[in-house]
């Protein structure tokens, strides 16, 4: 699943910790730890405020673009 390394390498490169994200989702550290490992698949609202928050297109995050357009408005 490309979206798991995707939302990872987002979180990293803006230095960000699974705490902080989980909280902007709503959702416990553990549970979006797990989103990252691929253990449960992520809620596609929650996929689509990552979009947002990350201000990178969903194509990107779901592997289809290797280009980081922006978060459509």
């Amino acid at each position: 699943m490309e979206y798991t390394r995707r939302i990872r390498e987002l979180r990293e490169d803006h230095d960000y910790t699974q705490r902080q994200i989980a909280e902007i989702l709503n959702v416990g550290q553990r549970t979006y730890a797990d989103y990252e490992y691929g253990k449960i698949r992520i809620p596609l609202d929650s996929m689509i405020k990552l979009a947002e928050f990350y201000n990178v297109d969903m194509n990107y995050i779901c592997g289809l673009s290797n280009y980081k357009s922006s978060f459509p408005k």
